[in-house]
């Protein structure tokens, strides 16, 4: 367990009120018997709450890569609560329209952040791993150990959007050639910080670079847009999709995916074809209030986006 570290749930209530397309459903006479999924548990806010609107037909299965947040949900007594230790990805393992919902919380939470030993903040010293399973694949330093200049430079600039991408590189590849490679995450953020001249005000220069890994080495953009593919299976007509993202990199991958399967598609190589229906109706875009803001300044770059999935 996490003891010592907290998670505040971002957009709790508007995010376990947008998955129920019945706006009733918070009345206990009118309870869910249908089944929802929590695809990303954390440490558990928003599964208890849609518990909480759940009749005793209702199910949830909960979803986490993490060994940590399946110990926290092991606290979850609910006969109607289930939690499997897989990546979100894996909702396509569950059978075509059995579900009525599907919420995708996309950032790390708290414990993961303000736990030295994960190794995600720069903030802290710790073995520079950054892995959301802790109990398999290869952690960023591992990786590091043999990555070339120009593989470095493809994950920082195209996951951190970081223009000094080539100079934070050879700072790195030549760091492990003079002295060995990097190990903590204290090293890595000296290495960024002399590597970057300047930085957007109040932002750390390992910023952009710790994203990067971890996204990269989680294989996060990718497991992403391979969630969202399966929700549209699982899905059953009338179901909704909710999926909260912390930065534009997730979001763009959402608003696109959305909009892709929102409008009646054409194929122009073939104009007598018939379209291919929509199978998405999009409905909200909903950001945290400044009150939530105040109370969890981590809630401030999240974006949720609400979708329906259409009878065709």
């Amino acid at each position: 367990m996490d003891t010592g570290w907290t998670h505040t749930t971002v957009l709790l209530n508007e995010a376990v009120d947008a998955l129920f397309t019945d706006p009733d459903v918070a009345d206990p006479s009118l309870a869910s018997t249908q089944t929802y999924v929590d695809a990303t548990f954390g440490r558990g806010g928003h599964s208890r709450l849609i518990l909480s609107r759940l009749a005793a037909q209702g199910r949830l299965i909960a979803y986490d890569k993490d060994p940590q947040a399946v110990r926290e949900a092991a606290s979850i007594t609910d006969t109607r609560f289930s939690i499997r230790h897989q990546g979100f990805a894996h909702l396509a393992e569950l059978p075509a329209a059995s579900v009525a919902g599907v919420l995708l919380d996309l950032g790390i939470s708290s414990p993961q952040i303000d736990d030295p030993s994960r190794g995600f903040s720069f903030r802290f010293e710790g073995p520079l791993d950054m892995r959301m399973d802790s109990t398999r694949g290869m952690s960023v330093a591992q990786w590091l150990q043999t990555a070339d200049v120009d593989k470095i430079v493809e994950v920082i600039r195209d996951y951190g959007e970081e223009r000094f991408a080539g100079s934070i590189a050879k700072a790195i590849v030549a760091r492990r050639q003079e002295r060995g490679p990097i190990s903590t995450t204290t090293e890595l953020a000296e290495l960024v910080a002399d590597a970057v001249k300047t930085r957007e005000p109040g932002q750390n220069p390992a910023t952009r670079t710790f994203q990067a890994f971890r996204i990269f080495i989680n294989a996060e953009l990718e497991e992403l847009q391979q969630a969202l593919v399966a929700s549209l299976e699982v899905l059953q007509p009338g179901g909704r999709l909710v999926v909260i993202s912390f930065h534009s990199l997730e979001d763009r991958i959402v608003k696109q995916f959305i909009a892709g399967h929102s409008r009646d598609a054409y194929d122009r190589r073939n104009p007598f074809a018939p379209p291919k229906i929509m199978r998405l109706k999009s409905l909200h875009r909903i950001k945290p209030g400044e009150r939530e803001i105040a109370a969890n300044p981590r809630a401030r770059s999240a974006i949720m986006r609400v979708a329906q999935r259409s009878s065709a």
